[in-house]
Protein backbone atom coordinates (compact mmCIF):
# COMPACT_ATOMS: atom_id res chain seq x y z
CA UNK A 1 0.00 0.00 0.00
CA UNK A 2 1.40 3.42 -0.91
CA UNK A 3 2.04 6.01 1.76
CA UNK A 4 -0.80 8.13 0.37
CA UNK A 5 -3.36 5.31 0.31
CA UNK A 6 -6.24 5.79 2.73
CA UNK A 7 -7.04 3.00 5.21
CA UNK A 8 -10.02 0.83 4.30
CA UNK A 9 -13.35 2.11 5.60
CA UNK A 10 -15.21 -0.26 7.94
CA UNK A 11 -18.31 -1.74 6.35
CA UNK A 12 -21.70 -1.09 7.99
CA UNK A 13 -24.92 -3.00 7.28
CA UNK A 14 -28.17 -1.21 8.25
CA UNK A 15 -31.23 -3.31 9.20
CA UNK A 16 -34.35 -1.17 9.62
CA UNK A 17 -37.84 -1.42 8.10
CA UNK A 18 -38.24 2.34 7.64
CA UNK A 19 -36.65 3.61 4.39
CA UNK A 20 -36.38 7.19 5.64
CA UNK A 21 -34.51 6.03 8.75
CA UNK A 22 -32.19 3.83 6.70
CA UNK A 23 -31.35 6.61 4.28
CA UNK A 24 -30.77 9.10 7.10
CA UNK A 25 -28.40 6.70 8.85
CA UNK A 26 -26.61 5.98 5.58
CA UNK A 27 -26.00 9.68 4.90
CA UNK A 28 -24.62 10.16 8.39
CA UNK A 29 -22.29 7.16 8.11
CA UNK A 30 -21.09 7.93 4.57
CA UNK A 31 -20.02 11.40 5.70
CA UNK A 32 -17.48 9.76 8.00
CA UNK A 33 -14.03 9.06 6.53
CA UNK A 34 -13.59 5.73 8.32
CA UNK A 35 -17.02 4.14 7.77
CA UNK A 36 -19.03 3.08 4.70
CA UNK A 37 -22.49 1.57 4.25
CA UNK A 38 -22.26 -1.78 2.45
CA UNK A 39 -26.00 -2.49 2.43
CA UNK A 40 -29.49 -1.54 3.66
CA UNK A 41 -32.17 -4.18 4.35
CA UNK A 42 -35.49 -4.29 6.18
CA UNK A 43 -36.19 -7.90 7.23
CA UNK A 44 -34.46 -10.57 9.28
CA UNK A 45 -34.22 -12.89 6.27
CA UNK A 46 -32.64 -10.19 4.11
CA UNK A 47 -30.25 -9.30 6.93
CA UNK A 48 -29.01 -12.87 7.25
CA UNK A 49 -28.45 -13.05 3.50
CA UNK A 50 -26.66 -9.68 3.47
CA UNK A 51 -24.38 -10.73 6.33
CA UNK A 52 -23.32 -13.81 4.37
CA UNK A 53 -22.80 -12.06 1.05
CA UNK A 54 -21.65 -8.54 1.99
CA UNK A 55 -19.47 -9.48 4.99
CA UNK A 56 -20.00 -6.28 7.00
CA UNK A 57 -17.71 -5.30 9.87
CA UNK A 58 -20.66 -4.16 12.01
CA UNK A 59 -24.45 -4.36 11.82
CA UNK A 60 -26.96 -1.73 12.99
CA UNK A 61 -30.21 -3.48 13.95
CA UNK A 62 -33.60 -1.97 14.73
CA UNK A 63 -35.34 -3.76 17.59
CA UNK A 64 -38.73 -3.58 15.84
CA UNK A 65 -38.85 -4.95 12.30
CA UNK A 66 -41.81 -5.43 10.00
CA UNK A 67 -40.97 -9.08 9.37
CA UNK A 68 -39.18 -10.82 12.20
CA UNK A 69 -37.58 -9.27 15.26
CA UNK A 70 -34.27 -7.60 16.07
CA UNK A 71 -33.81 -9.72 19.19
CA UNK A 72 -34.13 -12.89 17.13
CA UNK A 73 -31.62 -11.60 14.57
CA UNK A 74 -29.05 -10.63 17.22
CA UNK A 75 -29.35 -14.01 18.92
CA UNK A 76 -28.99 -15.94 15.64
CA UNK A 77 -26.00 -13.90 14.45
CA UNK A 78 -24.26 -14.36 17.78
CA UNK A 79 -24.68 -18.13 17.48
CA UNK A 80 -23.32 -18.25 13.93
CA UNK A 81 -20.85 -15.34 13.81
CA UNK A 82 -19.94 -14.41 17.37
CA UNK A 83 -17.21 -12.02 16.23
CA UNK A 84 -19.56 -9.74 14.28
CA UNK A 85 -20.53 -6.73 16.45
CA UNK A 86 -24.20 -5.75 16.49
CA UNK A 87 -25.41 -2.29 17.53
CA UNK A 88 -29.12 -2.03 18.35
CA UNK A 89 -30.76 1.25 17.34
CA UNK A 90 -34.29 1.58 18.68
CA UNK A 91 -37.07 4.00 19.55
CA UNK A 92 -37.83 1.84 22.59
CA UNK A 93 -36.67 2.88 26.04
CA UNK A 94 -33.30 1.35 26.87
CA UNK A 95 -34.27 0.61 30.47
CA UNK A 96 -36.76 -1.95 29.16
CA UNK A 97 -34.82 -3.63 26.37
CA UNK A 98 -31.08 -2.84 26.48
CA UNK A 99 -30.00 -5.48 28.98
CA UNK A 100 -31.99 -8.15 27.17
CA UNK A 101 -30.37 -7.22 23.84
CA UNK A 102 -26.90 -7.27 25.36
CA UNK A 103 -27.58 -10.69 26.85
CA UNK A 104 -28.67 -11.89 23.41
CA UNK A 105 -25.34 -10.81 21.94
CA UNK A 106 -25.54 -7.12 20.98
CA UNK A 107 -22.49 -4.97 21.71
CA UNK A 108 -24.42 -1.76 22.21
CA UNK A 109 -27.84 -0.12 22.45
CA UNK A 110 -28.65 3.40 21.32
CA UNK A 111 -31.93 5.29 21.24
CA UNK A 112 -32.94 6.72 17.86
CA UNK A 113 -33.46 10.13 19.42
CA UNK A 114 -29.75 10.17 20.36
CA UNK A 115 -28.48 8.76 17.07
CA UNK A 116 -27.49 12.06 15.48
CA UNK A 117 -25.06 12.78 18.32
CA UNK A 118 -23.94 9.32 19.34
CA UNK A 119 -24.22 6.92 16.39
CA UNK A 120 -20.68 7.29 15.05
CA UNK A 121 -19.26 7.14 18.58
CA UNK A 122 -21.24 3.96 19.25
CA UNK A 123 -20.18 2.34 15.96
CA UNK A 124 -16.51 3.03 16.56
CA UNK A 125 -16.73 1.75 20.11
CA UNK A 126 -18.29 -1.60 19.21
CA UNK A 127 -15.87 -1.96 16.27
CA UNK A 128 -13.06 -1.57 18.80
CA UNK A 129 -14.45 -4.52 20.74
CA UNK A 130 -16.04 -2.45 23.48
CA UNK A 131 -19.64 -2.09 24.67
CA UNK A 132 -21.66 1.05 24.07
CA UNK A 133 -24.36 2.14 26.53
CA UNK A 134 -25.66 5.59 27.39
CA UNK A 135 -24.33 7.27 30.51
CA UNK A 136 -27.79 7.03 32.09
CA UNK A 137 -28.04 3.27 31.61
CA UNK A 138 -24.46 2.71 32.74
CA UNK A 139 -25.20 4.61 35.95
CA UNK A 140 -28.41 2.64 36.45
CA UNK A 141 -26.61 -0.69 36.12
CA UNK A 142 -23.91 0.40 38.55
CA UNK A 143 -26.54 1.50 41.06
CA UNK A 144 -28.29 -1.84 40.75
CA UNK A 145 -25.03 -3.64 41.42
CA UNK A 146 -24.34 -1.47 44.47
CA UNK A 147 -27.84 -2.21 45.78
CA UNK A 148 -27.52 -5.97 45.42
CA UNK A 149 -28.14 -6.40 49.17
CA UNK A 150 -31.19 -5.35 51.12
CA UNK A 151 -34.67 -4.89 49.68
CA UNK A 152 -35.09 -5.38 45.95
CA UNK A 153 -38.10 -4.76 43.76
CA UNK A 154 -37.97 -6.97 40.72
CA UNK A 155 -39.14 -5.58 37.41
CA UNK A 156 -41.93 -8.00 36.39
CA UNK A 157 -40.74 -7.87 32.77
CA UNK A 158 -37.54 -9.64 33.84
CA UNK A 159 -39.67 -12.74 34.48
CA UNK A 160 -40.51 -13.02 30.78
CA UNK A 161 -38.49 -15.05 28.32
CA UNK A 162 -37.14 -13.42 25.18
CA UNK A 163 -39.92 -14.98 23.12
CA UNK A 164 -42.56 -13.76 25.54
CA UNK A 165 -41.11 -10.24 25.30
CA UNK A 166 -41.37 -10.48 21.51
CA UNK A 167 -45.01 -11.52 21.73
CA UNK A 168 -45.81 -8.82 24.28
CA UNK A 169 -44.14 -6.17 22.14
CA UNK A 170 -46.12 -7.16 19.05
CA UNK A 171 -49.35 -7.18 21.04
CA UNK A 172 -48.53 -3.61 22.03
CA UNK A 173 -48.27 -2.70 18.37
CA UNK A 174 -51.76 -4.03 17.71
CA UNK A 175 -50.97 -7.42 16.12
CA UNK A 176 -53.37 -10.32 16.52
CA UNK A 177 -52.21 -13.77 17.60
CA UNK A 178 -52.40 -14.96 14.00
CA UNK A 179 -50.33 -12.00 12.75
CA UNK A 180 -47.76 -12.55 15.50
CA UNK A 181 -47.55 -16.23 14.59
CA UNK A 182 -46.87 -15.36 10.96
CA UNK A 183 -44.32 -12.69 11.87
CA UNK A 184 -42.37 -14.93 14.26
CA UNK A 185 -42.85 -18.16 12.27
CA UNK A 186 -44.80 -19.83 15.08
CA UNK A 187 -48.12 -21.62 15.28
CA UNK A 188 -51.13 -19.71 16.58
CA UNK A 189 -51.35 -22.30 19.36
CA UNK A 190 -47.79 -21.48 20.44
CA UNK A 191 -48.53 -17.75 20.48
CA UNK A 192 -51.63 -18.37 22.60
CA UNK A 193 -49.51 -20.44 24.97
CA UNK A 194 -47.07 -17.55 25.30
CA UNK A 195 -49.96 -15.17 25.97
CA UNK A 196 -51.15 -17.37 28.83
CA UNK A 197 -47.65 -17.55 30.27
CA UNK A 198 -47.26 -13.76 30.07
CA UNK A 199 -50.54 -13.23 31.92
CA UNK A 200 -49.46 -15.63 34.63
CA UNK A 201 -46.03 -14.07 35.11
CA UNK A 202 -47.41 -10.51 35.14
CA UNK A 203 -50.38 -11.40 37.36
CA UNK A 204 -52.93 -10.39 34.72
CA UNK A 205 -56.31 -12.07 34.86
CA UNK A 206 -57.68 -11.75 31.32
CA UNK A 207 -56.89 -10.80 27.74
CA UNK A 208 -58.21 -7.26 28.17
CA UNK A 209 -55.69 -6.61 30.94
CA UNK A 210 -52.93 -8.18 28.85
CA UNK A 211 -53.72 -5.96 25.87
CA UNK A 212 -53.88 -2.83 28.03
CA UNK A 213 -50.54 -3.71 29.63
CA UNK A 214 -48.96 -4.29 26.20
CA UNK A 215 -50.31 -1.01 24.80
CA UNK A 216 -49.15 0.96 27.85
CA UNK A 217 -45.71 -0.63 27.70
CA UNK A 218 -45.39 0.22 24.01
CA UNK A 219 -46.33 3.87 24.63
CA UNK A 220 -43.95 4.09 27.61
CA UNK A 221 -41.04 2.49 25.77
CA UNK A 222 -41.51 4.95 22.89
CA UNK A 223 -41.41 7.87 25.29
CA UNK A 224 -45.16 8.47 25.33
CA UNK A 225 -47.28 9.46 28.26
Amino acid sequence: MSRNAEPARRRVLIVDDHPIVRHGLARMIEASPDLAVCGEVETVADAKHAIRTLEPDVVIVDLTLGQGDGLELVRDVRAQRSGLPMLVLSMHEESIYAERMLAAGARGYIMKEAASDQLLIALRRVLAGKVYLSEALTARLRARGAASTGETTEDPLRRLSNREMQVLGKLGRGLSSRAIATDLTLSVKTVESHRQSIKRKLNLTNNAQLLQYALTLDRTSRGGA
